[in-house]
């Protein structure tokens, strides 16, 4: 064979070389603009349609109900609103009014609307601090400490919030924080149909 058969073309050893970061650069834009585009409410949930997962929470002292919260509470017959927050977490304060507005709608409450929260990976202290300062939508609150209901929940980050139905069933999803036009136009119509 002669060296000119064996040598690799100059132009292409050069393109194999960038294959990598032509690769590379692909799949960031691809990621960013998923990213950009995406609406976080949207994120699936594989509890969607399927019982809550077995849970049982100790109280937050101080507030809410003497048990804490557990799946038995969210299957006795009245839809629940599940937000899981934290003291840490700012968003979870930028929708608070939202929560303390469903928690007060006697309408709701009259079908039998409850609103239920998880601390999540907070300290106990904190949550007191921050529900005394916000309010306390909440009729009953589990404290999450660990974060092991989080990952049973299937919790990407806080603040989330779950309509569950009557019978115990994930109903809906919501990601990220409850906004005014949010309410009204995605959790609103997900709480009327539990309700229903």
């Amino acid at each position: 064979m002669s060296a000119r058969e064996t040598a690799t073309p100059a132009p292409r050893k050069k393109l194999v070389a960038y294959l990598p970061l032509a690769f590379f650069l692909a799949l960031a834009a691809l990621f960013f603009f998923s990213l950009k585009s995406g609406d976080p409410s949207r994120l699936p949930s594989a509890l969607l349609g399927r019982k809550a997962p077995d849970f049982a929470l100790p109280a937050l002292e101080g507030f809410g109900a003497a048990g804490g919260l557990s799946s038995a509470d969210l299957a006795l017959g009245k839809p629940t609103l599940v937000n899981i927050f934290a003291s840490w977490c700012l968003p979870c304060r930028d929708e608070h009014p939202m929560l303390v507005q469903l928690s007060k709608d006697a309408a709701l409450a009259a079908k039998g609307l409850r609103v239920a929260g998880i601390a999540y990976k907070d300290e106990p202290a904190n949550s007191r601090k921050f529900l005394a300062e916000v309010g306390n939508p909440y009729a009953l609150i589990g404290v999450d400490k660990s974060g092991r209901a989080g990952i049973e929940w299937g919790v990407y980050g806080v603040p989330e919030t779950f309509v569950v139905k009557g019978d115990g069933t994930i109903a809906y999803k919501f990601v990220g924080p409850l906004s005014p036009q949010a309410l009204r136009e995605k959790l609103m119509p997900e709480i009327e149909k539990a309700l229903r």
